[in-house]
């Protein structure tokens, strides 16, 4: 996490001032090197052979570290939209505990600080439970879907389902917390979906799980021979529901180059020249000019003066 010097916004609404991140390290948030690296894959194949069409879609927001990250990606004439509560009531008692005890500091002017301070614009950023995004975004529209909203099973399960909704051809949706313990309800929806509901799952990391809703193979033997020229990302092959599934380690894995901010870090102001004591200009002359043995008359002259003192 860096820790570099931070520059201060004001609001016109005399709100109180937020922190600019100077670096992408200084946004609050959990997204590691292997998933940046895994994104990154993920995004710029989506780029070469036959380019990939559609819209970016991000299902819960938090301070924007991984939708930072997404907006470097999106290419002219698309969408990037962006769905969180930020701190808005939730639409029921579970999920407003969750979101007080689990993001106490989510606010959406929080969320576009950091994100302007990286990117000209905002994503289209709708601030709404997840519910409503299949009636905003088009069927069919998006090329890469994070999921990381809700931790409660019946959430999940509709973020799941908008996500097979929007999810252009060939797509790949990320799910986030798919197996940690603090959310059972991510894992419940997510492989139920897998082992039943036609999603099909391309590789796993330790905190995400990337799928399609379509045939996984080809984004497989893609991943499988980037991967063999990778010795910092470990990798082996399981099979789960009668599907290969590609499982994704880290071992000190070197992440794409980070975002980088709109404006750089303020300067450090130059170290103040010191200020010479009263005398030390003559005396230094004096060194240089008289004969030594006049010099050294004068330093035991003022020693004797200090001693007497």
């Amino acid at each position: 996490m860096s820790h570099l010097p931070q520059a201060s916004v004001t609001t016109p609404e005399g709100e109180p001032a937020l922190a600019v991140p100077t670096a992408y390290g200084d946004v609050e948030g959990w997204f590691s090197a292997p998933d940046q690296a895994l994104f990154d894959w993920f995004l710029t194949r989506q780029d070469t052979g036959a380019p990939l069409p559609g819209d970016l879609l991000e299902l819960g927001a938090y301070l924007g570290k991984s939708a930072v990250f997404l907006g470097g990606y999106l290419r002219p004439g698309e969408e990037f939209t962006v769905c969180d509560l930020f701190g808005s009531p939730a639409t029921d008692d579970s999920n407003l505990a969750e979101t007080r005890g689990s993001y106490p500091t989510l606010t959406r002017r929080g969320f576009e600080t950091n994100y302007l301070a990286f990117h000209a614009t905002l994503p289209t950023v709708v601030q709404a439970p997840t519910s409503v995004i299949a009636d905003r975004v088009r069927p069919r529209s998006c090329r890469f879907v994070h999921v990381d909203a809700s931790h409660l099973y019946e959430h999940v399960v509709t973020d799941i389902e908008t996500s097979r909704t929007v999810a252009a051809p060939g797509a790949v949706v990320a799910f986030d917390d798919y197996r940690s313990e603090h959310c059972p309800g991510v894992a419940a929806a997510v492989w139920a979906a897998v082992v039943a509901g036609g999603l099909h799952p391309v590789c796993v990391s330790a905190a995400k799980l990337y799928a399609t809703w379509d045939d996984p193979e080809p984004h497989q033997e893609a991943l499988l021979a980037w991967l063999k020229g990778r010795a910092d990302l470990w990798h082996g092959v399981d099979t789960v529901a009668g599907r290969p599934l590609v499982r994704i380690g880290d071992q000190g894995v070197a992440a794409p180059a980070p975002p980088q901010p709109l404006r750089p870090a303020p300067a450090k102001p130059p170290a103040p020249a010191p200020v010479p004591r009263p005398g030390a200009a003559w005396r230094k002359l004096a060194k240089d000019l008289l004969p030594p043995v006049v010099t050294r008359a004068i330093v035991a002259r003022r020693k004797r003066r200090r001693a007497r003192g």
